[in-house]
């Protein structure tokens, strides 16, 4: 039985003059601790799915269930980083990681709170700026606040949404090395959404392309098969990636040629 499983999903959004069918049946399998991306174009319904998965919004059909429980709505046990860093302006990196310890921590002691907080920021090697706030921090900065502060709900899986993309390229890389170190010492169960190919096949074990929509759905999945842990110097150059970039251009271009 997978770890988390999306059944037939359906959405749709409804405005006066008309209704836009965002997703139409999308299924999606994960093992516990795998690391699997979402390709797609933007405006695909890539946000839509990742925030039916964090029990944001609701489907209009199908159903999602983690770790044999049906999703009903947000809870602790889905962490999420979105694309823009959703930080609180007014506190500190400690505060802002605080509130997701204190948050499923509620009976650790005030101590073990604090090592816990203080444990988390040092993963994500943001210590010497502990007492800064967001607007004293770099773009790449804040995001590995939300990193940390995702990891520190310690859910059973971490979505991410496009959380790279709002920083400069090479911000960019630096932030997939530490999201790759970080998931290399935890093995965490992480859902990537991501426009990037290369990004998906530097990152998961496994891609599903998704059609442009409306309508959308995924594709089947695509084996990345690199060994791990991965250079991005010499990647290119390898067959399995070449194999795995191939199969998703080749099915995003010719969904949207068919007007999947």
């Amino acid at each position: 039985m997978p770890y988390l499983e999306v059944r037939a999903l359906a959405k749709s959004y409804a405005t006066p003059s008309r209704t836009t069918n965002v997703l139409d049946g999308v299924n999606l399998a994960l093992d516990e601790r795998e690391f699997v991306a979402i390709v797609g174009y933007s405006g695909s319904g890539k946000t839509t799915l990742v925030s039916l998965i964090a029990g944001l919004i609701t489907p209009d059909a199908g159903e999602i269930v983690l770790d044999g429980a049906p999703v009903r709505g947000p809870g602790p046990e889905r962490g999420i980083v979105f694309q823009q860093y959703s930080l609180l302006p007014w506190m500190t990196v400690y505060e802002n990681v605080a509130l997701a310890v204190d948050a499923v921590s509620p009976g650790r002691s005030a101590t073990e709170r604090k090592r816990l907080t203080q444990e988390f920021i040092a993963l994500v090697n943001l210590t010497p700026a502990t007492w800064k706030r967001p607007s004293q921090l770099s773009g790449g900065m804040r995001q590995r606040v939300a990193v940390a502060r995702g990891l520190a709900m310690r859910p059973k899986v971490l979505l991410m949404d496009e959380p790279f993309s709002a920083v400069d390229a090479l911000t960019r890389a630096n932030l997939q090395d530490e999201l790759l170190r970080i998931w290399n010492e935890h093995r965490s169960t992480v859902v990537l959404i991501t426009n990037d190919v290369d990004e998906a096949i530097l990152m998961s074990d496994r891609i599903y392309p998704m059609t442009p929509g409306p309508g959308a759905v995924l594709g089947p999945a695509i084996e990345v098969g690199l060994p791990r842990p991965r250079q991005r110097r010499h990647m290119s150059l390898e067959p399995a990636y070449q194999k795995a970039r191939q199969a998703i251009v080749e099915f995003l271009r010719a969904s949207r040629r068919a007007g999947v």
